[in-house]
């Protein structure tokens, strides 16, 4: 790709839309522009041209996201089948296990839902398509950067903002390199109560049918209610069950 394809505009107001967050849902022009570093001029523009277009709102002060952003988003699932494909696969699980399933893909140094079936709420943020979380601290995450050459895995562990969540979190860059090839090697990763106190998960990778890894799954619960051993034990086949079914279906 040669530098002149590339539109630096629409980087940039990009860029803009995504330093919009549930800590920052309402920002000025000075906000947004110590977020993304950008000059306070250019922020000025993306923000104005975001306004105009509707994607925001401007009540002379602060500007905020409007719902027309999703558009974004609605595009990609729209185009994309997995989410679709999936669904109905995480509902059957959810429903038989009693706990709440998702599905993501590996985004930079995050995972990014794309799909859920949710009984209760788990966590303390709300989880759905388009949620972003920490790769090397998430059952998924582990699960897709095992999947990963190791160089590449190694290269977003090292753009990663790596802290301890809890005093369970695997925090330092040894520990997670020696986990992500258990994971590998038994294909599936657990997180107990790494990512948050009470909390602990499974992971499995999906398959498309020609054996590349395209997503995970994974069935988050309360510790109280569902530790690691019961997941192992009680979900895992059944998850097993799911990645089997779905392979031949993913191209």
């Amino acid at each position: 790709m040669r530098e002149g394809d590339i539109i630096q505009g629409l980087i940039r107001g990009l860029t803009v839309i995504e330093c919009f967050d549930e800590e920052h849902a309402r920002m000025s022009i000075t906000d947004v522009a110590q977020r993304t570093g950008l000059e306070r001029a250019t922020a000025r523009r993306c923000l104005l041209t975001l306004a105009h277009l509707g994607y925001a709102i401007y009540d002379g002060k602060f500007f905020q996201l409007t719902p027309r952003v999703l558009n974004l988003g609605h595009s990609y699932l729209a185009a994309t089948p997995l989410p679709r494909l999936i669904q109905p696969f995480l509902e059957e699980l959810s429903h038989a296990t009693s706990e709440s399933t998702s599905a993501a893909v590996l985004e930079g140094t995050d995972i990014l839902y794309v799909a859920r079936a949710s009984t209760r709420r788990v966590m303390s943020i709300n989880l759905g398509a388009g949620a972003r979380l920490p790769a090397y601290c998430t059952s998924m995450g582990r699960t897709l950067l095992a999947a990963l050459p190791r160089e590449d895995a190694q290269a977003i562990l090292d753009r990663s903002d790596i802290v301890a969540y809890t005093e369970r979190t695997k925090a330092d860059m040894a520990t997670i390199t020696t986990e992500l090839a258990v994971v590998a090697a038994q294909g599936f990763a657990v997180i107990d109560q790494e990512l948050e106190l009470g909390l602990c998960s499974i992971a499995v990778p999906l398959y498309n049918a020609i054996g590349q890894v395209v997503a995970a799954i994974n069935i988050g619960a309360q510790t109280a209610r569902a530790p690691t051993s019961r997941m192992i034990a009680h979900f895992l086949p059944l998850m097993r069950k799911v990645q089997a079914e779905v392979r031949p279906l993913l191209r």
